[in-house]
């Protein structure tokens, strides 16, 4: 089973959306196996960018993440990775489809309500930087 991290982003909590998205998620047929409301520092949120540290929007990336409360979960399913990031919709919800839900409710293309894993190995180091193996159950 794949499992992948999906932070639900400020502009999300602060909308009052996490169990919106995670209900989506779930209804999909992905399980939730971790979850925790978090308030990450800037630290953290650099590793998580890590991969974008060299463009130029690296910093506001970081500054939003770490702006204010987050919600973090990771979800097991059969091809979980690809399955969350079909759901999710195009980053810039302007051009996300109707029904996904950046489509449904992102802003803007950082104000996008969801992060999700882009693959399997990326995911395996995103989900440690927030969870530890025990926080995470097998049901």
């Amino acid at each position: 089973m794949e499992r992948s991290l999906v932070l639900i982003k400020p502009d999300a909590v602060a909308r009052g959306l996490s169990g919106t998205i995670i209900g989506r998620l779930e209804r999909q047929g992905l399980k939730l196996v971790a979850l925790k409301m978090l308030q990450p520092d800037k630290p953290l949120a650099q590793q998580l960018y890590a991969p974008h540290q060299d463009k130029p929007f690296f910093e506001s990336l970081v500054t939003y993440i770490s702006s204010s409360p987050i919600v973090a979960a990771v979800f097991e399913g059969e091809g979980a990775v690809a399955l969350i990031r079909q759901v999710m919709g195009a980053t810039d919800p302007a051009q996300a489809q109707a029904g996904t839900i950046r489509g449904d409710y992102g802003l803007d293309i950082e104000r996008n309500v969801i992060h999700g894993s882009d693959s399997v190995d990326t995911a395996e180091g995103e989900i440690s930087l927030f969870f530890t193996e025990d926080e995470i159950l097998s049901y």
